[in-house]
């Protein structure tokens, strides 16, 4: 959250752009009941590591909680951060997630937000986050 103030501030401050894009692994559930939370952690620091590995320094990623992540996307619109979001996901699904014997597909749902002067931060997260869901339910995703 404290990134997001410090970005928007940015934006704000130069007429920049930036966007958020707000990430939910879906049937997370599965793998820790399947698998064990061992695997479930495995699959999470996964996630942020190809997260990490597609997105600029000057970009941020972060653990919301649970199987949620945010990245905020500087110099970049909604419409850059649509594509940014898609290629992201596209990067985390393209290889299964491996631990100990077993391989599972990670899938992924995402929202994305381009940052205004007015909304406060937690709005910013609660927007994206609502627009994952959309997207989620339009996939019929649980």
């Amino acid at each position: 959250m404290r990134e997001l103030a410090r970005v928007r501030t940015f934006a704000q401050r130069y007429g920049s752009p930036a966007s958020l894009v707000y990430f939910d692994l879906d049937g997370f559930k599965r793998v820790n009941d399947r698998f064990g939370h061992a695997a479930g952690d495995a699959a999470l620091k996964a996630v942020a590591e190809r997260l990490a590995a597609n997105v600029r320094d000057s970009d941020v990623v972060g653990r919301m909680g649970g199987d949620e992540f945010a990245v905020i996307l500087v110099q970049a619109d909604h419409i850059v951060a649509e594509a940014k979001a898609e290629a992201l996901a596209r990067a985390i699904e393209a290889e299964p997630m491996a631990f100990g014997d077993w391989s599972a597909p990670l899938h992924i749902s995402y929202g994305v937000r381009e940052i205004s002067q007015e909304s406060e931060p937690e709005m910013l997260v609660a927007e994206a986050d609502a627009a994952m869901y959309l997207r989620k339910r339009a996939r019929r995703i649980a």
